[in-house]
């Protein structure tokens, strides 16, 4: 009896391990802090706070709201989950536009840009995903100027001051580089990791080289100065992307206030027309028509071409259009216009005598998956292929402000890096652009510098192709409509030729991809004219829209939101994205999203009676 007695407590002890191995694994991965969000299937009718859209600022709102526990959020996102095993790997970002987390949407043809893209149009990713855009982008932590937030603070938008926004900034933010987080302009400890990659290309090094050979320091952009070159930081973790679904929405997956919706598309606000407030949305869930309640807000974090499109179809943007669709008129406001971006000229290459580039049978191969896979390093880690960053002056500027009017971006590659697989289908370059020009370039190495106009004058607008919501809207960029923006990108090709010449670069045998295009043969060579027509036919976007729900006081007539983002003539209803800008930021536009998401946060929660944590 003793003998099988203890024969039983060893066969038990044997498998005691089994269990125990499976109650650690459900243990790890209910309270793993990078699992995925919980999806919400069955939701509740009535809500205290609804979030549309869980991009770059509706993750953030979401996580900052949730934190009062006797508040309940829905947050509305028209996409599905976040893909990991392309979207993690920073290297491969391109590939992901044109793919089922983009909107692909598509601007309407322009008479002096984009003529040397397909159709004359250019390609507008946007991400239809838990995470936005920080899923589809190019994953570069640039806060922008301080004059372009003092700017918006003169124009009538108290508290939106550099000093201000800085704060936000700052509460999000993980910074890595300990010589960067120590400073007062940096911290550390947020949910938003910043570092730089941790793998890069000889040239990295010679990009800054050559820039200070110009006469440029090497400097943190995202601190007192802008003007320079640096080698870039992103939202990257471990060596993957951090978008903002990781960042924000992971970490709070368990609590029991946030409800998380995907496959939500959103198609109108309903407003209570006797006290004029926002009181309800309606939206497809899963295919499926559903109707939610709100008691306190509605807040519209869909994005600066979905938000405008939410609130015309709601019944709240110029009147005059809204008529057109037979759309019953709730609020008459200037949505979907002031509408701007950044853009530049996608087609300045370098070829290089060296194999030191990003060419795609090199990098894109069975040892660099492996090192990427387990130690988070490598070509793969490179951030969407952008190495280094450079601010500078052209001759436009004024040099006594240090608040540069061009950046340029700095790849180790090319649009024919990939010898025309995927890159020139996703940047929309047309049939006859890429044989007549750059098809010769496949698999060779080269480099890129893509130059940017800042802050451009010109303007467009976005409506309604129609009252069915799920139609995309059309977009007018307008690009190049003030030709004072062509000749800032010419005086940039110019600064990005002579940096080419530079002596670091020269090591690597830098000679210009000088082929003409066909079109722009009637000018002479290398000319401002010529320069001017290969900018207008290979005109390409950096996908930061902004401004159509712009912010402005009341005395503004354009303005949609006023300084606390709340939309003017509706209450319990407020815009909180890229929309709201009313001068496009000097640089990458996601940190400075995730910046207001923040700052939203705290002004609602500071109208609903909320303690504000101080910030440093």
């Amino acid at each position: 009896m003793i003998g099988s007695g203890i024969g039983i407590l060893l066969a038990a002890l044997w498998f005691l391990p089994i269990p125990l191995t499976l109650i650690g694994y459900d243990y790890y991965t209910t309270y793993d802090p990078e699992a995925k969000p919980i999806i919400q299937t069955v939701l509740l009718q009535e809500y205290d706070f609804i979030i549309v859209g869980a991009g770059s600022a509706g993750a953030v709102l979401a996580n900052r709201l949730s934190e009062n526990p006797n508040w309940n959020i829905l947050l509305l996102e028209a996409g599905g989950d976040e893909p990991e095993m392309i979207s993690n790997v920073p290297a491969l970002a391109g590939y992901l536009q044109l793919s089922r987390i983009d909107w692909k949407y598509k601007t309407e043809r322009m008479p002096g840009a984009c003529l040397g893209l397909t159709d004359g149009r250019s390609n507008w990713p946007r991400g239809k995903v838990l995470g936005g855009s920080s899923v589809l982008n190019y994953m570069l932590y640039v806060r922008g100027n301080k004059y372009d937030y003092d700017q918006w603070e003169t124009q009538g938008n108290p508290g939106w001051g550099f000093n201000q926004v800085l704060k936000y900034f700052k509460k999000s933010e993980d910074n890595r580089n300990p010589y960067l987080a120590e400073t007062s302009w940096h911290s550390a400890g947020g949910y938003l990791t910043v570092q730089e990659a941790p793998w890069r290309t000889p040239l990295a090094t010679a990009f800054v080289q050559g820039g200070m050979e110009l006469g440029y320091e090497n400097r943190d952009v995202n601190s007192d100065f802008q003007t320079g070159f640096m080698i870039a930081q992103g939202t990257i973790r471990r060596g993957s992307r951090a978008s903002t679904s990781k960042a924000f929405l992971r970490p709070i997956r368990l609590r029991p206030n946030l409800h998380i919706a995907i496959h939500a598309h959103v198609t109108k606000v309903h407003v209570d027309l006797v006290y004029r407030r926002a009181s309800a949305l309606s939206f497809t869930h899963y295919g499926r028509p559903t109707f939610v309640r709100v008691k306190k807000e509605i807040v519209l974090s869909a994005g600066a071409v979905n938000t405008p499109q939410i609130l015309m179809l709601s019944g709240i943007g110029p009147k005059d259009h809204l008529h057109q669709f037979g759309i019953p008129l709730v609020q008459d406001l200037r949505v979907g216009d002031n509408l701007q971006d950044h853009v530049g000229y996608g087609g300045l290459i370098f070829t290089l005598d060296q194999p030191v580039s990003l060419v795609q049978p090199r990098y894109e191969t069975f040892p660099s998956a492996i090192r990427y896979l387990l130690h988070g390093t490598g070509p793969m880690t490179v951030l969407g292929g952008v190495e280094t960053l450079a601010f500078v002056h052209t001759k436009y500027s004024n040099l006594s402000l240090d608040w540069p009017d061009i950046q340029i971006h700095l790849i180790p590659g090319s649009v024919s890096s990939d010898g025309g697989l995927t890159l020139r289908h996703a940047l929309g370059v047309s049939d006859f652009l890429w044989e007549s020009v750059y098809r010769e370039l496949s698999f060779r190495d080269t480099y890129s510098a893509f130059p940017v106009i800042l802050r451009p004058k010109s303007r467009g607008w976005i409506r309604l192709r129609s009252s069915n919501p799920f139609l995309s809207p059309i977009i007018q960029p307008n690009y190049f409509q003030d030709p004072h923006d062509v000749q800032i990108l010419v005086e940039a090709i110019k600064i990005s030729l002579a940096h080419s010449q530079t002596i670091p670069m020269k090591k690597f045998g830098t000679e210009l991809h000088a082929k003409p295009y066909p079109q722009c043969l009637k000018f002479p060579l290398f000319t401002d004219p010529y320069w001017d027509c290969l900018t207008r036919h290979y005109t390409s976007t950096i996908y930061h829209p902004v401004g159509t729900c712009k912010m402005g006081p009341s005395s503004d007539p354009t303005a949609v939101v006023d300084s606390r983002l709340r939309l003017y003539g509706v209450k319990n209803l407020r815009v909180a994205d890229a929309s709201i800008m009313p001068i496009i930021v000097s640089g990458n536009t996601n940190a400075p999203v995730i910046m207001i998401g923040e700052k939203a946060a705290d002004l609602i929660k500071e109208d609903w009676g909320f303690p504000i944590q101080p910030l440093f």
